[in-house]
Formats: C-alpha cells, structure tokens, sequence
C-alpha cells in the first residue's frame, strides 16, 4: 500500500470529527473567497477598455452639491475631451407587486449618452425612439429581464430627493459589458417637472481621446474651474466607483481584517482538532514505528490527513461561495453591489492554497512530535 493510499484511508477514519473539521473549515473559506472576490471586483477590476477612458466631474466638496450647466461646454472645449454628457442621480424608488428591488435612476442627455458610454449597446431604432419621447427611458437589459419590461411598458418611479413622481416610457433596452442595473431618463423631463435643478448637473461624464491621456484631462478640467464659485474635482471611472465604496468606511482595511481574522480562527480550530486526533493515535504510531516506518513516514502520513481533510473543507467552502454572492445579488440592497461580481480561478487557486496551508501548519508541529516518539513509551500509552 502506497502512503498516498494510506493517507486517504486514514482521512475519514474518524467521520464525525473529520466532516466536522472539514466543515468548520468549509465555512471560514467561504467567507475568504467571498471577501477575496468582493476585493478583487472593487479594487483590481478596471472594467472594459472603453470605461478606462471615461472621466467623472463633480463638485469638489460632495456629490451632494451640483455644478453648472454651462461648464459642460468649457470642458468640451479642452483638449483631449471627445464627449460630455450632463447626468443627475434622481434616486426614486420603484415598487412592484412582485418585486421589491431598487436600482440607479439618471437623468441625463439622450443626444450623447451612448456617445460617451460607448460600451453600452443599443438599437438605433430603440435609441431615435428615446430622443424623440420626453417622457421616454432606456433600461439595463439585466433589469429589464428582471422586472419584465418590454418596449412601451410605463415605468412610475416615486421620487424621494426630488419631490416629484415620474411616469417613464420604455422605449430602448442597451447591453453593457457588465450589468449596470440602471434607468436613464431625458434630462429636460426633470427640469421641467422641478424647476429649482434647471440649469445644474448632479456630474459629468467626460470621454477622453485615450486611456493614458485621463490623468492629464483630469487636471485640465480641474485647473479650469478652480477659481470658480464651484469649482471641481474630476477622476477616472474607477476612483468614482471607489469614492462611492468610501463612503461605507475604509472597507479595504475591513476586508484584509476580515481575510486575516478567517484564517487565523481556521488555523485554531484546524490545530486543536489535529492536535487532539494524533495525540489519541500515540500507540498506533508506535506499532507503526515497530512495523519499519521512519519517522519521515509517520510525519508524511499525518500532515497528508491534515491537508486532505482540510482541502476537503476549503473545496466544500469554494463551492458554496457562488452561491452566496447570487443570494446577496438577490436583496433589494445588494442588486447593485454584487450582480457583477464573479468568483474567478485564481480566487478559487489562493482559497484552496490557502486551505492546504491551514492543515500543514496546524498538523506540522503535533504530528513532528509524535513521529519523534518513543516506541517502548508508545506502547505503554493508554489514551
């Protein structure tokens, strides 16, 4: 018998303990590939290549305050700008008899939108009809599919910022390369219906000539307003998505505590349990030893049970983690933050790295003990 083959034997040998383990450990490596995907989709995901070319301008001191109108044509008139496209947060609320799910609601320019979002996909068709309808909108296809919408289906969002209700058109369904989970709406309809944000922008959207060139346009933009009564503050796509994730705390320091926390409590927990089960094996490991297999033997054949039974576990926990993330895309709170996100095959490597590195810490020094043993000692053990 080979000790690979020894060591599968000797994995369950002891079922309760062993599912047990494998289970506490399967939990403490769901929540670590949950935590390392949610990390690597707000912090290493630089989203599509024409999204690295779009520039957010806002107002320098919050979101919560506008700019003007007017800036919209200063900055398209700065080089290395292509397009700019005025866009404000309406923030209403939608209800439905079956669903009770929010999403993003902008209003925003039709004339321009798709010129700066270029990545978003649309029918020419669905899009003339939206320009030529004020009271027309255009919806992510994910939502669409979600609540059921089809061409024409009115849409009543009950306003909660503003005070004022709207009653939308679905006239255009766009593709985005990942899922925006959003509405668009004419601007004009909002400012006709409330007069106080005729002549404002919640914020800009500004399509540069390259990717390598949005640091500079940032600065132009900035420098061209910053002696102005609002003056601005202009960053990537990407710092945008993350100022907004800013505003929940530092959630980078959270999620490295929680990744830290996960494996140090799975490291107790897997080093007792080994602890505890190679101590009860001291005169096994002493007929072993008499049997003819060295000490190295003995060490590899503990330290292999250790990191099968918790690859076991961290296997069970890899699996279950999408699973997880479908359900937190589910809530009416979670939609936006977790339809996008994907487990991918490098989390999958780390976390079940990760998992055989817990069962060779937590097994190596227990099981190097006991391979030292005495065998005269060992055979007199009762336990």
């Amino acid at each position: 018998m080979t000790l690979a083959r020894f060591v599968r034997k000797n994995v369950f040998r002891n079922k309760r303990r062993s599912i047990l383990t494998a289970l506490s450990i399967g939990f403490s490596l769901l929540l670590l590939t949950f935590m390392m995907t949610i990390w690597r989709a707000f912090y290493i995901d630089q989203g599509s290549a024409e999204s690295t070319q779009r520039i957010i301008v806002r107002n320098k001191v919050s979101l919560v305050f506008s700019v003007p109108i007017y800036y919209r044509e200063k900055i398209r008139s700065l080089p290395g700008v292509k397009n700019v496209v005025p866009q404000h947060w309406f923030g209403g609320t939608y209800k439905d008899p079956n669903k009770d799910k929010q999403f993003a609601q902008f209003s925003t320019d039709p004339n321009e939108l798709f010129d700066v979002y270029r990545d978003f996909k649309i029918p020419a068709d669905q899009l003339e009809a939206w320009k030529k309808d004020r009271t027309g909108c255009v919806v992510d296809a994910e939502l669409a599919k979600q609540f059921g919408w089809k061409l024409g289906d009115h849409i009543l969002l009950k306003g909660t910022i503003f005070p004022m209700d709207l009653d939308l058109t679905l006239r255009g369904i766009y593709t985005a390369p990942a899922n925006t989970l959003s509405l668009y709406f004419n601007n004009t309809y909002l400012e006709e219906s409330y007069a106080p944000v005729k002549g404002t922008v919640g914020f800009f959207g500004v399509l540069a000539d390259s990717a390598q060139n949005v640091p500079v346009v940032s600065k132009e933009i900035d420098e061209a307003f910053r002696n102005a009564d609002r003056a601005t503050k202009s960053e990537s796509e990407k710092a945008f998505g993350l100022g907004w994730i800013a505003m929940l705390g530092n959630v980078k320091a959270f999620i490295l505590s929680i990744c830290g926390a996960v494996v140090f409590a799975t490291l107790l927990v897997s080093a007792n349990t080994i602890a505890m089960s190679i101590r009860e094996r001291t005169r096994e490991v002493a007929v072993l030893k008499t049997l003819g297999f060295t000490q190295r033997t003995v060490l590899g054949l503990f330290v292999g049970e250790a990191i099968g039974v918790a690859s076991f576990g961290g296997l069970l926990g890899v699996l279950a983690a999408p699973a997880l993330i479908w359900l937190m895309a589910q809530s009416p709170q979670g939609g936006f933050f977790f339809s996008n996100i994907k487990i991918t095959v490098p989390i999958v490597l780390v976390a079940m790295l990760a998992a055989a590195t817990v069962g060779l810490v937590s097994a190596f020094v227990p099981a190097y003990q006991a391979s030292r043993g005495n065998i005269v000692d060992g055979l007199r053990h009762i336990g």
